[in-house]
């Protein structure tokens, strides 16, 4: 705040678009999150030759489970985008698109992984999926500031480990 020269207070106004609102803002960081996820089930998908038709509605053999998560995964992401920004909803989608995730780093792992670089980057998407959970669960609802930078750190580290073992 200034005064100007006849004594009364200015205050500057906000920028246009300068700020989001918090919600927008966790909104913003869960997206990312999930589609973070989602891109890398997507991969581990192609690396372990699964295709987008190999989802059925009731899926019951571990490729069809793979392929069905990261369908269902992908368009809760594309609504979400195109919501209110709910941040539970948010963190709901990013734990989906995690554990979709996890499950095709267990197929990929099963389907000949490398050993040890198998099993850490499967661990990690393991932990990338349970974190997401903490940070959807009932403590955070999407909103803990410390569960969701946990959330988005084991997401990275996910990340690196596909891309490491060369799922990725």
């Amino acid at each position: 705040m200034s005064a100007s020269p006849g004594g009364e207070h200015l205050t500057a106004a906000p920028a246009p678009d300068a700020t989001i609102s918090l919600d927008e803002a966790l909104r913003k960081g869960h997206t990312a999150r999930g589609r973070s996820a989602l891109d890398r089930a997507a991969a581990m998908c192609r690396y372990v030759g699964i295709e987008d038709d190999d989802a059925e509605s009731v899926p019951t053999s571990p490729a069809a489970k793979a392929a069905n998560a990261v369908r269902l995964s992908g368009r809760a992401l594309a609504q979400l985008a195109d919501g209110s920004p709910d941040p539970a909803a948010g963190a709901r989608c990013a734990r989906n698109a995690a554990a979709a995730a996890a499950v095709v780093a267990d197929l990929a792992r099963s389907r000949g992984g490398d050993g040890a670089p198998a099993d850490a980057a499967h661990r990690a998407a393991v932990t990338a999926s349970m974190a997401a959970g903490d940070a959807a669960g009932r403590a955070g609802m999407g909103r803990d500031v410390a569960l969701n930078a946990k959330a988005d750190a084991a997401e990275a580290a996910a990340v690196s480990a596909a891309e490491n073992v060369g799922w990725v």
